[in-house]
C-alpha cells in the first residue's frame, strides 16, 4: 500500500528538510525521503510522528490500492473557472476521511468573485451517476439553488448557482455581479459544492 506523505508535504509547501525538522524528535531529510518512496517501512510510530508534524490524522497518510484522491481540477479567477494544466491532489479534511462514493473535486479560488475570496477552496461532490441514466437524473433536484461545477466542451468549466434544468440542459448563474447565465447542453457530470475551506 502506498502512502501520501509526499503529496501532503507538497500541499503544505514543505521541503523534506522542513518536515524532518518538524518531527518530534527531529529526523533527517533522507529518512523522510525513504519513508515517502517506500524504501523504508512506514511503522505506526513513524506514521504518528509524521502525521503530527503535518497536522493531519495518521490514517490520512495511507492510500488504499483503489482509492482515488480528491483533486483540485480548476481555479476560479476573474474570467471564470479555468482548468488546471495538471490537476493536483487536495488534502482531504479529516471529517471526510473514510467516506464512500466518488472522490470530491476541488475548485481553487484565485480572485474575489461574489462571496468567494482568493485562497478559498470550494469542495464539490459529483452527483452519483448510478442515480439515473445521466447527470440530469433524479439526484439533480438536490443541486437546484446550490453552486455547481459543470464541464463544458474544450476542457473548460462553468461554475455558478444552478438555477434551472430542463430536458438535457442546465442553467448556471455565475457568482458576482453583471454575469449572464450560462446554459450547458448534456453535461457529462455535475458536481455540487458542499464545503468551503477558507484560511483565517
Amino acid at each position: 500500500m502506498s502512502n501520501r506523505i509526499r503529496d501532503i508535504r507538497k500541499a503544505r509547501g514543505l521541503t523534506l528538510a522542513d518536515l524532518a525538522a518538524a518531527c518530534e524528535p527531529p529526523t533527517t531529510a533522507q529518512t523522510i525521503g525513504r519513508l515517502e518512496t517506500g524504501m523504508r517501512s512506514l511503522s505506526l510510530g513513524w506514521m504518528n510522528r509524521i502525521a503530527a508534524a503535518l497536522e493531519v490524522d495518521p490514517a490520512s497518510l495511507m492510500r488504499g490500492p483503489n482509492a482515488a484522491p480528491p483533486r483540485i481540477i480548476a481555479q476560479l479567477g476573474p474570467a471564470g473557472p479555468e482548468a488546471l494544466a495538471a490537476p493536483r491532489e487536495a488534502l482531504l479534511p479529516s471529517a471526510l476521511a473514510g467516506e464512500d462514493g466518488p472522490a470530491p473535486l476541488v475548485l481553487s479560488v484565485t480572485a474575489s468573485i461574489g462571496e468567494y475570496r482568493p485562497g478559498d477552496l470550494v469542495w464539490l461532490r459529483p452527483l452519483d451517476p448510478s442515480s439515473g441514466d445521466s447527470p440530469l437524473g433524479p439526484e439533480i433536484a438536490r443541486a437546484i439553488n446550490r453552486d455547481c461545477l459543470v464541464p463544458r466542451p474544450g476542457g473548460r468549466f462553468a461554475f455558478g448557482r444552478l438555477i434551472d434544468r430542463d430536458a438535457n440542459r442546465v442553467r448556471l448563474l455565475p457568482p458576482g455581479a453583471g454575469h449572464k447565465q450560462v446554459v450547458i447542453d448534456n453535461p457529462a457530470w455535475i458536481a455540487v459544492a458542499f464545503m468551503l475551506v477558507r484560511e483565517i
